[in-house]
């Protein structure tokens, strides 16, 4: 007759076992009763303060918001401001630092004035800061956002 294995896996660590230092004195072990049953939960790390955000996607926002407002395609505002139509497209999206330049050029094809969406933007600016600030749109220093200021 041939001997059979018996139906157990044999089970092979992938790490080896980590020794845990015992908390009581050493040579003494606590019963099954006292030990913890798991370990002790990890801190979470602190978290960072949330970052500004960028003004290109604030200004890219506020093109892109204006143009679906008109019901105009990317192409017919693009072809208006002169600049290209991809381009047009990685403004909106925040990928690129357009110049003031193309930035009045987008707004005066949208019909606005470079004013007109920069005050758009800066309005933009106080209402996702003021949502992450606690007390509402005050900066550090206690001064509330409600002027625009400009440096070339």
């Amino acid at each position: 007759m041939s001997e059979q294995a018996p139906n157990e896996a044999r089970v092979i660590p992938l790490r080896p076992p980590v020794a845990r230092p015992s908390a009581t004195r050493p040579g003494t072990t606590r019963p099954a009763s006292e030990r913890p049953a798991t370990a002790p939960p990890a801190t979470a790390p602190p978290r960072a303060a949330p970052k500004e955000p960028l003004w290109r996607d604030l200004v890219g926002d506020v093109l892109r918001r204006e143009r679906l407002a008109q019901e105009r395609t990317l192409k017919d505002v693009a072809d208006a401001a002169r600049i290209s139509m991809p381009y047009l497209s990685e403004v909106e999206r925040g990928r690129k630092e357009a110049s003031s330049e193309v930035l009045a050029a987008a707004a005066h094809a949208l019909g606005l004035g470079l004013g007109d969406l920069l005050s758009l933007a800066q309005g933009e600016l106080v209402r996702v800061t003021s949502r992450r600030v606690p007390g509402g749109s005050r900066g550090r220093t206690g001064s509330s956002y409600d002027g625009l200021c400009l440096a070339a």
